[in-house]
Parts: C-alpha cells; structure tokens; sequence
C-alpha cells in the first residue's frame, strides 16, 4: 500500500518547510532565466537604446553619434514628404490586406472544417505560401508577372498589372493576403474544431440555416481567435519590406514605398542620413502602436 501526498486546496497557505520537504514541490533556480533576460537586453533592449542614441544625433553611415541634434531629425522627418506619403501607403496597405488575408483565411479554414474536420494533404498544400521565404515568393511572382515572358502575360492580353501605380499597389496587396491567409486558415482552423459538437446538433435539430449556425454557433466561438489573428496580421503587413524591394522595388515612381522601404531609403541610399533613418523608424513605430490600440479598442468593444 503506498501513500498519497495531498497538495491544500486552492487558496489555503502552503507552510514553506511542507513546500520544501514534499515530493514534487521544486523552486526553479533563478539562474535558470539568465538565458533569457539576455535574450530580451540583446535583441529588444540594446537596439532601442542604440535607435533612440542615432535619432538624437547627427548620424550618418560612416560616422554614427557625431554631435547631438535634439529633435532635428524627427523634424526632419515630419517635413519629408517622401516619408509622410509612404506612412499613409503603409497604413492603406496594412488594412487592405488585412482584410483580405482575414477573410480568405477563415472562408478556407471552414471549407476544410466542412470536409469532416481532416487537415489532410489538401491543408498542408494550403500552408506552403505561408512557410515559403518573403523573398522567394517575390522572386516568383515578379517572374509570373513580367510584362514579356511571364507565365501570367497571356491572360489579360496587354495590360501591365505593375505598370502603373495602382495596378503596382494592388498587386503587392493581393501577393502579400495570398501568403498570408494560410495563417488565418491554420489559427480559424484550429478555433473551429474547438466549437463542441453538441452545439452543431443543437443547430441542426433547430433548424438553423447555414449563416444561422455561422452567426450564432461558430461565429462567438472562433471571433478571439480570428480577432488575434488579424492584429498579428496588420503587424506583419507594417513590416513589409522584402516584397516590395523584390517585385516593385518602391516603383513605379513612388507608388508602392512604403514606411519601411522608406526608411531603407533614407539610410543606405543617396545622403545616407542614418540619424533621420533613425527618426523615422521611431515614428513609424508609434504609428503601428496608434493603429494596434485603435484595434485593441474595437476589440474590446466588440466582445462587450
């Protein structure tokens, strides 16, 4: 017969020579966080601190924190433009596809639920944009595109869907929803085979439609997911970079630059005027918390 050792209830006080001497009861070391917090002062501290020196200086590409600027650079900044339009494309294409990505994501994650709740093959083949390199995915549609040669020329004739500025803005829109959905389909998905099925039967044997049971069953079921999904999809789509450098490069003219390819601009090209660069980034970094707690708001709104 061997004996069991009780843990105290929820809320009653643990004696600290019971915590030390039962089985089972370990204090971590605190050492063990160590790996950590030097994770957190490298990558989070140490290039805020180095962001806010070269902003508040004036800095360029060859010599960083040569004198203290105060506030030029953020003046600087605000009076640019070139930096003012390209916030205003970041945002527009922040929202457009979000929205996109949101919506094709969860129209796919319940067309898979509908097959009978198997991922399969089908949903892996789905998931390939997402885990495929921004750059790779620039690189193939930018060849699919081309204007002579391209695998897609033949389907709309003459027209040039990055010629011209609109086409170019759209584009890059539809390209980044496209490899982005996948993770709105993975998230909805896994938020959908949590829905009981109790509550499906409930809804058939009621006599509930189709957007009957989508409003009233799925819907409050899946909503924070999709809700979480979609700031983490407007955080991604304010850092784009890469697929804008590939397929447009900023072009044509300054139609698709966006604050992020901006900022690329003003620090490795032309002036190399890293303390603006610096300036900017920091705006630019506000700007995504404004439009998040806009998001958190609403939110917390909608779930009232």
């Amino acid at each position: 017969m061997t004996a069991t050792l009780e843990r105290p209830a929820t809320g009653s006080p643990v004696p600290q020579a019971r915590v030390r001497s039962e089985p089972g009861w370990h204090r971590v070391p605190r050492w063990l966080a160590v790996p950590a917090v030097v994770s957190l002062v490298v990558t989070g501290l140490y290039p805020a601190v180095a962001g806010i020196a070269l902003a508040v200086t004036d800095s360029s590409l060859a010599r960083p924190l040569r004198a203290f600027a105060g506030f030029e650079n953020f003046v600087a900044a605000a009076e640019s433009v070139a930096f003012g339009g390209s916030l205003l494309r970041s945002v527009l294409f922040a929202v457009l596809a979000t929205l996109l990505a949101v919506l094709a994501g969860v129209a796919g994650a319940l067309a898979l639920h509908a097959r009978g709740g198997r991922f399969g093959l089908l949903g892996a083949v789905l998931l390939l944009p997402m885990v495929t390199p921004p750059v790779s995915v620039g690189v193939a549609w930018k060849l699919l595109l081309a204007p002579v040669g391209g695998g897609l020329t033949g389907l709309w004739g003459a027209f040039n869907p990055l010629g011209s500025g609109a086409g170019a803005f759209a584009t890059l829109v539809l390209i980044h929803a496209w490899q982005w959905a996948p993770l709105v389909l993975l998230l909805g998905y896994a938020a959908l085979l949590g829905v009981p099925g109790e509550l499906w039967e409930a809804a058939a044997l009621d006599g509930a439609g189709w957007w009957r049971t989508l409003r009233s069953v799925v819907a409050p079921g899946v909503a924070p997911t999709v809700v979480a999904a979609a700031v983490l999809q407007l955080v991604i789509a304010f850092k784009v970079f890469d697929l804008v450098a590939v397929v447009t490069a900023g072009g044509p003219g300054v139609s698709t630059i966006v604050a992020s390819f901006e900022v690329f601009r003003t620090a490795f090209r032309g002036s190399f005027e890293v303390g603006t660069a610096a300036a900017e980034t920091i705006v630019l970094g506000l700007l995504v918390g404004v439009v998040l707690g806009a998001a958190g708001l609403v939110t917390r709104r909608a779930d009232r």
